[in-house]
Order: structure tokens, then C-alpha cells, then sequence
């Protein structure tokens, strides 16, 4: 396993951080579809001694996703950036099928341990940027197998991997719309949708807790197509949860941990939403860099005594 990190903005300083904490590869947000920002990024990045390894995070889909008019025109706009990834050699983009566009949360100071800000879930107090169409689960299928089986070739020939993110928060109707992306089955018939082995999966362990899975026998059951992981974790149930501190949830990380090596997986695997801690603002909920640095001395000590216990066993 590798650590990467989203940086939240990504500038020189939060750079510095991660590579002193020992993360090894970078998360860059939607460059555009112009190849300029990635090389751009990937030559900050590498001169720090780490990689660019996964585009995430707002690619625009939302026609997609809905079957618009306008679709293919975002279709080729992915396509795009796919080819510019896999000439920067970026192997992964990650990418999510969520009806609203994104995860949502109704709130973002929710207390956890000593006071720290998390963000919360809680059914029925959903906001108001909450795109409704009433989209239903037939479409939404109807609506991906159309988009991998444009976008998967460019992909396998661009030597780029596709991870789907799961839907969050994973239920089934949210604010009006299906959802499809909630379940261990959905992600089993998304790889029979296109069986590429760049068609796979951002395994989002914050994301499968919430949806009542049992993580270490999911982690074996789609192991071999995780191509990233987000390395997270939840109290609740997908209809009323808050995030945690890393060693503060529901899951055993550390039987998690064994099991993506146990599975002979190397991917990257990041923190995500975590904690806002005392002295930092909370204007970007889930993303502060004080909790994830905390995060990433856990996952590595988590992977170092793994690592040992393989060893030695």
C-alpha cells in the first residue's frame, strides 16, 4: 500500500508536509482538459521527491450520470482527460455516479473526540443543494454501461485505470433520486458491465462501514479490481453517522490494513474527511491538513506493523 494525500489548497507548503510525513503519492482535483495543469503539477510534485498518481474530484458528469442532451459532450471531455493522464503517466482517475453530483453531509460540526469538528449524516436533514430529478435505477445503468463503453477503451489504451467512488451517503432513494453505486452487488455487476481490468474500484471503507458491510470480506471479495482506497472511517449506519478520528470508528483498521496486503494489493490509499482540529478553521470540512497528518503517521504505523507481522508471522 502506498500513502497519498488530496491537499486542500494544493500549494508549496502543504506539499513540504506531506512528502515529510512520508506520503508518497499526490491527488490532483479536475486539471481541465488540457494537459498543460497536469504536467504542471506533476513536475511540483516529483521535485518534492513524490508522484501524481490519481485525478479526483469534480469531473464534470452530471449529464452524463442523467442522460442529457449534452452527455457526449461531456463523454468527450472525460475522454480528454483520460489521454492527457496517460501521457503525464497518471494511472488513476476516480470518479463517482452520485445523481447529486457529490457526497453530502447535513453537518459539518458535528463533536468528536475533544471537541474536534466532523461532518454528519442524518436522513431526512438533507440541504438544499441537493440536485432532485427523480432519476430511477434503470436509467442510471442504462446511463453507465453507455459511458464505459465509451470511455473504458480510452482508458485501457491510455494505460489509465478507472475507480468508481461509491454513492455517500449509499441509500438506495436520496432526496428523490436512485442511487445505484450502494452496495457490494452494484459494484460486482459494474465490473460484469465492462470487464476491463482498467473498469474497477475506489474502495471507500467509510463509505462500505456506512452501508453495513463487513469490510475485511469485502476488501477480499473485490480486491482485484481496488485500484485506490479511501482509507476512512464512520460511527452509524448510512441513515445517521458522523465521520471519526481514524483509530476512533466502528471498523478494525488495523484487520483491514492486513487485509489489503493479505489481497497483495499495492495501490494508493488515502485519508479522507477527516477531523478539523482546535486552532484550525472550518472552511473546508473534512479536508484540513492537521487531521491529516494525524492520519497518515496512523497508516503508517498501521502498514509498518503489518508489514512486520507478515514477516514474522
Amino acid at each position: 500500500m502506498r500513502i497519498a494525500l488530496v491537499l486542500t489548497p494544493m500549494n508549496l507548503h502543504h506539499l513540504r508536509l506531506a512528502a515529510q510525513v512520508g506520503v508518497t503519492d499526490i491527488v490532483l482535483r479536475y486539471p481541465g482538459t488540457e494537459i498543460e495543469p497536469i504536467l504542471e503539477a506533476k513536475n511540483q510534485i516529483n521535485g518534492l521527491g513524490m508522484n501524481l498518481s490519481i485525478v479526483e474530484g469534480y469531473i464534470p458528469h452530471d449529464a452524463i450520470v442523467h442522460g442529457k442532451s449534452n452527455r457526449d459532450e461531456q463523454i468527450k471531455g472525460v475522454q480528454a482527460l483520460i489521454r492527457n493522464m496517460g501521457k503525464a503517466g497518471v494511472a488513476i482517475c476516480c470518479y463517482n455516479w452520485m445523481p447529486s453530483d457529490d457526497w453530502t453531509r447535513t453537518s459539518v460540526t458535528t463533536p468528536e473526540r475533544g471537541g474536534a469538528l466532523v461532518t454528519a449524516f442524518k436522513s431526512g436533514e438533507e440541504t438544499s443543494n441537493v440536485k432532485v430529478t427523480g432519476i430511477e435505477e434503470a436509467a442510471l445503468w442504462s446511463n453507465l454501461k453507455y459511458f464505459l463503453d465509451r470511455v473504458v477503451p480510452v482508458a485501457e489504451e491510455s494505460g489509465v485505470k478507472m475507480a468508481m467512488h461509491p454513492d455517500d451517503p449509499p441509500l438506495r432513494v436520496f432526496s428523490g433520486n436512485a442511487q445505484i453505486m450502494n452496495c457490494p452487488e452494484s459494484f460486482e455487476r459494474l465490473i460484469q458491465l465492462n470487464p476491463s481490468p482498467a473498469n474497477g474500484i475506489c474502495f471507500c471503507q467509510g463509505t462500505f462501514a456506512e452501508m453495513g458491510a463487513d469490510i475485511p470480506q469485502t476488501i477480499k471479495r473485490l480486491a482485484s479490481r481496488i485500484h485506490y482506497v479511501h482509507f476512512r472511517d464512520v460511527v452509524g449506519t448510512m441513515e445517521d453517522f458522523r465521520e471519526t478520528f481514524h483509530d476512533n470508528g466502528m471498523t478494525d483498521m488495523a484487520l483491514a490494513m492486513k487485509t489489503y496486503y493479505e489481497c497483495g494489493l499495492a495501490v494508493p490509499a488515502r485519508p479522507d474527511h477527516v477531523p478539523t482540529l482546535d486552532g484550525e478553521e472550518n472552511d473546508t470540512p473534512g479536508y484540513k491538513m492537521w487531521g491529516r497528518l494525524f492520519a497518515v503517521g496512523y497508516m503508517r504505523g498501521l502498514m509498518q506493523a503489518t508489514e512486520l507481522a507478515l514477516r514474522h508471522p
